[in-house]
C-alpha cells in the first residue's frame, strides 16, 4: 500500500506542476543512540567524562548556559582547548524559525505542526522532521527546539497552532516519528515544554495544579513516548509551575519521572527565561541554561565554592550534553553551511496537502471541475498573500511564498477569470462574488506565542461571509486558522475546507485539493466546538486561573473526552473528515486477551467511491467505569493512514497491549489494568464509529 500512496501523491502534485519527493536527497548515514551499539554507547560515555574531568571549574560553568552580545546569540561557545565544539541552537516547530548570527536565514515554512497532527499520519511526522533537520544544519545548528508537543487544553491557547491538538496518544505517535526524522539528519531534537504549558496567558507565573491521574494520563504520555521510543536528546523545561514548582526546578518531573523513572539520558535546556534559581534549578536536573547565564553563571560557581551544589552534579549535566552530541553525531562533525535545496518546496506541498480537513461538502460541491466554470471569485483577508505560519519563536522567514491566486490561477490556466477582492469593501467584494461562477472565501486568524485568543473570527469576517453567502450559493470556504474557530454562518456555507497555516506553499496545496488535484484526507486532531459555552474549561479558576493558580479541575476529561462524557454534540467532531470518496468498514475480530493483556483488533476497510483516497482508521477503547474512577467513554488506542484505490480494500491489524488498557492508580502510584469489560470501537471519528464489539479482563 505504501507504493500505492507515493504513486497516488506523485500523480496528484504532478497535476498541479510538482513533483512528489519521499526520499530526501541527502546521505546522512548516523544512527541515532537507539541504534548504536552498547559498547558504542559506553565509549561515548568514557570520552564524554574523560573531558570532563579536565575542564576547570570555570571552563565548567562557561558549558552550562548561552551567551549573548552582537555576534552570538542561541549559542553555547566551544572549548577549543578540549575539542568541545559550540552547540548553536535554532527554533523550528513549523521549519528552522529564528536562530542567531551566523546559524539563521531563510528556510522552508512548513505546514504549522496542528496540520501535520491533522494528517494522522506518521511517515508524514517523519519526512516534516527530516526537512527541519536538514536544514537546521544547513544553517550551521546542532540543536533544533522541535517539537512541541503540549496537549491542547483549550483552544484559546496562542499556540494551539504550534502543537499536535489535544490527545496524548496522538501527540506521541506524531512526536516519535518527527523526533526520529530530525535526528536522523544529525541534529538534536528538543521535545517542549516539559510540563503542562498549556496557556500563553500569564504563563511566567502560574502554577498548574493537575492531579497525578490526569498528569499521568493526559499531559505526560507524550513526553514519555518522545523519551522511551524517540529516544529524543534534549528536552526544554518550561515557563510555568506544576503544583508549586517551577518546571525548570521542579525535582518531581525532571528527577524523578524524567530521568530516573523513564530513564532519559539526554539533557534538559530551560526555556528561554524560565530558570527561576540557582541552586533548586541546579539540583532538581536542569542541565543548560538558555540564553544567557543569570542563574548558571557567576552564581552557580558561587553555589559550588560555597558548597552549596557538589561539582560531580555539574558534571553529570556536562556528561550528558556531550554523550549525547556524539551519539547523534555532532560532536566531531560540525555541520557546512549550504542551500536550501529546491525540492524541500513540493516536500511542504505534500504536507500541506496532506493535512487539509474537509469539513462540510454539500451537494458534493467539491471538487470543482475546470471544464464548467468560467469564473472564480476570490476573497477575503487570507486570499491575498500565503499564510505561512503563526508568530512568535516558530516563525520562519520562507525562502519563497505561493500566494493563493498564483496556486488557483497555475491551476486552472487562462480559460477561467480569476478575480481578487480582499473583502475590505463588502459592497465590491459581493458585486464580484455575484456575478462569477464560484466564490472561494478565505478567512482565517493570526495566531502567535505569547498571548491567547478568542476562537471567533473578527467581525468584519463574519459579516463578510454572511453577505457573500447571501448572492453565492456555490461558494466554498477555506479557512487558515491555528485551531477551531466558531461558525455562526455555517448553515450558509455549502463547503468549508480547514487549511490551518499551510506554510511556504499554501496556494499549491490549496488549489490542489479544491480542484481534485489531490483528495483530501485530513482528520481533526482537536475538537471544533458550537459555543463557547461547550468547552470544557468553563470557570475563571481553570482558565486562567485565580492569584496565579489554574486547577485543573476537568481532570482527564480533556477534549473530545469531554464532549463524550458530557454528551455535548460539537460542530466538528475530534478525527473528523471527509473526503472525496467514500469508505465502509466491515468484518471487526478481537483477538485476547492474553495472559499479559495484549489484545489484536482487526477489521476491513474498503474504498466504496469511484475514485483513489486515503482514509484514517480510528482504534478507540471504553475503559471499565468504578464510582471512585469516571472515565471517559471512549479513548484514542490506535489509527492507521491507508491509501487505496477505488473498489479495493485492506485488512487493518493493531495491537493492544496493557498499557493500552491501562488507567493510573494513584494508591499504587503506577499503571493498573481494571477487570471488566472493555469496548472497542472503529471508525473514522469519534463520533462516527462503524464497528463495535466489546470483551473482558479477569
Amino acid at each position: 500500500m505504501k507504493t500505492v500512496h507515493r504513486m497516488f501523491l506523485r500523480l496528484a502534485l504532478s497535476l498541479v506542476g510538482i513533483t512528489a519527493v519521499l526520499v530526501l536527497p541527502l546521505t546522512s548515514t548516523s544512527q541515532t543512540a537507539a541504534q548504536q551499539p552498547a559498547a558504542q554507547i559506553e565509549d561515548y560515555d568514557a570520552k564524554a567524562r574523560q573531558i570532563v574531568a579536565q575542564m576547570t571549574l570555570d571552563e565548567k560553568i562557561s558549558q552550562l548556559h548561552g551567551i549573548k552580545d552582537q555576534a552570538n546569540y542561541r549559542v553555547v561557545p566551544g572549548l577549543p582547548r578540549l575539542g568541545i565544539p559550540a552547540l548553536t541552537v535554532t527554533n523550528g516547530p513549523a521549519g528552522v524559525g529564528p536562530g542567531g548570527p551566523g546559524h539563521e536565514g531563510k528556510a522552508t515554512a512548513l505546514a504549522a505542526p496542528i496540520s501535520l497532527a491533522a494528517t494522522w499520519d506518521v511517515d508524514a511526522a517523519r519526512l516534516n522532521g527530516q526537512i527541519a533537520g536538514s536544514e537546521s544544519a544547513a544553517l550551521g545548528n546542532l540543536l533544533l527546539e522541535s517539537p512541541d508537543i503540549n496537549i491542547a487544553r483549550t483552544p484559546l491557547n496562542g499556540r494551539t497552532f504550534e502543537s499536535f491538538g489535544e490527545d496524548p496518544f496522538l501527540a506521541g505517535r506524531m512526536a516519535v516519528a518527527n523526533i526520529q526524522g530530525i535526528q536522523g539528519r544529525q541534529i538534536i531534537a528538543n521535545v517542549k515544554h516539559y510540563a503542562g504549558n498549556n496557556q500563553e496567558q500569564n504563563r511566567h507565573k502560574v502554577n498548574d495544579v493537575i492531579d497525578e491521574r490526569t498528569l499521568r494520563e493526559i499531559y505526560l504520555p507524550a513526553f514519555e513516548a518522545s523519551v522511551k521510543e524517540g529516544h529524543v536528546g534534549s528536552l526544554m523545561g518550561a515557563y510555568n509551575s506544576v503544583n508549586g514548582a517551577y518546571c525548570c526546578e521542579n525535582d518531581f518531573l525532571l528527577n524523578k519521572v524524567l530521568k530516573s523513572e523513564w530513564g532519559f539520558t539526554g539533557f534538559v535546556t530551560s526555556d528561554f527565561g524560565a530558570v527561576q534559581s540557582t541552586v533548586a534549578s541546579a539540583k532538581a536536573g536542569l542541565d543548560l541554561e538558555m540564553p544567557t547565564g543569570i542563574y548558571f553563571g557567576k552564581a552557580l560557581k558561587i553555589a559550588v565554592e560555597s558548597g552549596e551544589v557538589p561539582v560531580s552534579l555539574l558534571d553529570d549535566k556536562l556528561i550528558r550534553r556531550f554523550r549525547t552530541m556524539m551519539e547523534l553525531g555532532v560532536w566531531d562533525q560540525q555541520p557546512q553551511l549550504a542551500t536550501i535545496p529546491p525540492e524541500h518546496a513540493d516536500v511542504a506541498c505534500k504536507l500541506a496537502t496532506e493535512g487539509i480537513v474537509l469539513l462540510k461538502n454539500d451537494n458534493r460541491l467539491l471538487p470543482l471541475k475546470t471544464d464548467t466554470i468560467h469564473s472564480i471569485a476570490l476573497i477575503g483577508p487570507f486570499a491575498g498573500q500565503a499564510m505561512t505560519g503563526g508568530g512568535g519563536s516558530s516563525h520562519v522567514s520562507p525562502v519563497l511564498t505561493v500566494s493563493p491566486a498564483e496556486g488557483i490561477k497555475k491551476l486552472v490556466g487562462e480559460n477561467i477569470s480569476l478575480v481578487f477582492d480582499e473583502g475590505k469593501d463588502i459592497g465590491q467584494a459581493v458585486a464580484r462574488a455575484k456575478v462569477a461562477d464560484i466564490a472561494i472565501l478565505m478567512l482565517g486568524d493570526r495566531q502567535t506565542e505569547g498571548k491567547d485568543h478568542d476562537i471567533s473570527l473578527s467581525q468584519d469576517q463574519n459579516d463578510l461571509a454572511d453577505a457573500v453567502f447571501e448572492v453565492q450559493p456555490r461558494t466554498i470556504v477555506v479557512l487558515k486558522t491555528g485551531g477551531p474557530i466558531l461558525m455562526p454562518w455555517i448553515r450558509h456555507a455549502p463547503c468549508i475546507l480547514e487549511a490551518w497555516y499551510p506554510g511556504q506553499e499554501d496556494g499549491s496545496a490549496v488549489a490542489a485539493v479544491l480542484f481534485g488535484k489531490a483528495n483530501p484526507s485530513g482528520k481533526l486532531p482537536i475538537t471544533f466546538p458550537k459555543t463557547l459555552a461547550d468547552l470544557p474549561l468553563r470557570t475563571p479558576e481553570q482558565y486562567p486561573g485565580v492569584d496565579n493558580q489554574a486547577h485543573y479541575s476537568e481532570g482527564v476529561l480533556v477534549g473530545y473526552r469531554w464532549y463524550d462524557a458530557k454528551e455535548i454534540e460539537p460542530l466538528f467532531p475530534f478525527g473528523h473528515g471527509l473526503s472525496y470518496t467514500t469508505f465502509a468498514y466491515k468484518d471487526l475480530s478481537v483477538f485476547g486477551p492474553d495472559a499479559d493483556a495484549n489484545v489484536t483488533v482487526e477489521f476491513t476497510v474498503t474504498n466504496t467511491g469511484d475514485c483513489a483516497g486515503a482514509e484514517v482508521a480510528q482504534l478507540y477503547v471504553g475503559l471499565p467505569v468504578r464510582p471512585d474512577l469516571p472515565q471517559p467513554p471512549r479513548q484514542l488506542k490506535g489509527f492507521c493512514h491507508i491509501q487505496l484505490e477505488s473498489g479495493s480494500f485492506q485488512r487493518i491489524k493493531m495491537s493492544l497491549d496493557a498499557r493500552a488498557l491501562s488507567y493510573w492508580d494513584t494508591a499504587s502510584h503506577s499503571w493498573k489494568v481494571l477487570p471488566g469489560a472493555y469496548y472497542i470501537s472503529v471508525g473514522a471519528s469519534s463520533r462516527d464509529l462503524r464497528l463495535n464489539t466489546t470483551f473482558e479482563i479477569k
